[in-house]
């Protein structure tokens, strides 16, 4: 990477090639203005956008096509060819075809982060049900970035401009959540959650909700132990760990009587009780990063919607928000590391994380 680039690098997967990804990918890099934040890179081909560029009235998207890292273009959208052959596009269908090249931008670009060539990474959807093969025995990005990058656990976070929401497990049958309801399994999400409020949204002090699993988080046991039994012993111990976590909270009145703007972060137990109230009260364009990376990994909060592929009208505006959500958590990491080689910064900045607390107390 050239050593005098100001602007992050971010790599682009193309998704499902049959679902709205490439759809997403134009309409957002059509407008100019983007390449003034970053230096896109598509992992894909250039066949595949000049289809979809087809089925759309107007984009005045350019591309540079590149095959080798020192001719990318710092001020247009570059194209990294990660396959030559001809691939039958059929927009609306799920095939084996669709996920074996979502898989093939995705590893691409997944290693390109790894070796530092890119910045950051932003993932178009795919389908969980077509990727899954020997070679890729994963559900999903997360699984498949967590391993790839070694990582000890990770944190499926949601995030908007009034709330961020974590969860404790993910894509799990719902009959199988309480037996992940750990300890463990709650510290270190919590551990993640705090590190990565942090470094990557600049929140020295985090203060992190934590909600019950059962109806009204448990009754004091009558609906249900595991509140009582091992959440709450969990929130006291993080809490004798220098953590500022509160909980557990009831989830359905949680979130209906705004609570959840009190703090910097929900911790919820499953996927639904999370992200049924990020979606319904999230302000602006809710998107999905990957905390406990070493890299930045972000993504739009839907799926591939295949029912609408191809006919145009796919609404660009979270994938947006994804990029530009991994630009400022990419900010954010540099303006950290900075702080922690200057000593000055950081006693300047833990002046006003005190005085902040202070005002929390007071009130």
């Amino acid at each position: 990477m050239n050593p005098t680039q100001n602007k992050p690098i971010i790599g682009i997967t193309l998704g499902d090639i049959n679902g709205i990804g490439p759809e997403l990918i134009i309409k957002t890099l059509a407008d100019a203005r983007i390449t003034e934040f970053c230096t896109p890179v598509i992992f894909g081909s250039n066949k595949i956008i000049n289809f979809y560029r087809k089925t759309l009235e107007e984009n005045n998207l350019n591309i540079i096509n590149i095959r080798e890292w020192h001719k990318l273009s710092p001020r247009q959208v570059n194209l990294f060819h990660c396959w030559e052959e001809d691939v039958s596009v059929t927009p609306g269908q799920l095939n084996e075809t669709g996920g074996k090249y979502a898989v093939l931008s995705l590893t691409n670009a997944a290693q390109a982060l790894r070796e530092n060539k890119i910045h950051g990474l932003v993932t178009a959807p795919f389908h969980k049900k077509n990727v899954q093969h020997a070679d890729f025995p994963y559900t999903g990005h997360t699984p498949y970035l967590k391993a790839l990058f070694e990582a000890r656990d990770v944190l499926m976070l949601m995030v908007a401009d009034n709330m961020r929401v974590g969860l404790l497990t993910e894509h799990v049958p719902l009959a199988e959540v309480s037996k992940l309801v750990t300890k463990e399994n709650i510290h270190s999400k919590l551990r993640i959650l705090k590190e990565s409020l942090k470094k990557d949204f600049g929140i020295d002090k985090p203060r992190i909700a934590v909600l019950g699993l059962n109806p009204h988080a448990g009754d004091d046991g009558l609906v249900g132990q595991e509140d009582e039994t091992i959440i709450r012993p969990a929130i006291v111990e993080a809490r004798k760990n220098d953590l500022l976590v509160y909980g557990p909270h009831s989830a359905d009145a949680f979130f209906a009587r705004g609570n959840h703007e009190r703090f910097d972060a929900v911790l919820a137990m499953y996927h639904d009780q999370g992200l049924i109230p990020f979606k319904s009260l999230a302000r602006g364009e809710g998107v999905n990063f990957t905390a406990g990376l070493s890299g930045i990994r972000t993504s739009p909060d839907h799926g591939t919607a295949m029912d609408i592929a191809g006919k145009g009208k796919a609404d660009e505006s979270s994938f947006r928000e994804a990029i530009f959500t991994c630009i400022d958590i990419y900010n954010q990491r540099m303006g950290y590391a900075e702080a922690r080689r200057n000593p000055m910064r950081k006693v300047a900045a833990q002046v006003v994380a005190n005085a902040v607390d202070e005002k929390i107390e007071d009130e």
